[in-house]
């Protein structure tokens, strides 16, 4: 994980970019894998760890309607959190992560393993993907934050090519 971490933190730079964090499942395993890198804050500018969903209506501006309409554990919710971590800070990039990590809360339509991710810019691209990933808590857990960072690196390789 620091490799990536730290692959994340040099395209960052690269760009004159900081990242800002929205986690729910991975309680706030992405922040602590940027800033296990020397030197991160050059390029990480805050986490928000938004377990509940109160924190994510109070902490990220997360409407309640949307919660209520599609649970924490969807497309629009993790729009809203990057949406609400980009402007909650001075980050260029913000990336959002929720889900179902297990062992229990899955349903039919969410089973366990159940993650959907948003990388946004502050520009106002966003790019959103769901995932069902496979393992116990942990497992789940360090998937999404993989998945994360390597969405981070993707979204800026992609930026370099449009630019």
């Amino acid at each position: 994980m620091d490799t990536l971490a730290a692959q994340v933190g040099e395209a960052l730079k690269a760009h004159g970019m900081m990242l800002a964090t929205a986690e729910s499942c991975t309680g706030g395993g992405v922040a602590q894998a940027v800033t296990d890198i020397a030197g991160s804050s050059e390029w990480f500018e805050r986490g928000f760890v938004t377990y509940t969903n109160q924190a994510k209506v109070e902490m990220l501006g997360v409407r309640q309607s949307t919660l209520d309409a599609y649970g924490a554990v969807s497309e629009m919710t993790v729009r809203e959190m990057a949406a609400g971590a980009i402007s909650h800070s001075h980050a260029h990039i913000a990336l959002a992560v929720s889900g179902i990590a297990g062992p229990s809360g899955g349903t039919p339509d969410k089973p366990v393993g159940t993650v959907w991710f948003a990388w946004a810019f502050r520009h106002g691209d966003v790019q959103v993907s769901r995932f069902q990933l496979v393992g116990d808590r942990a497992a789940v857990r360090a998937q999404s934050i993989e998945i994360a960072l390597m969405g981070v690196l993707d979204s800026l390789k992609n930026l370099s090519k449009t630019t």
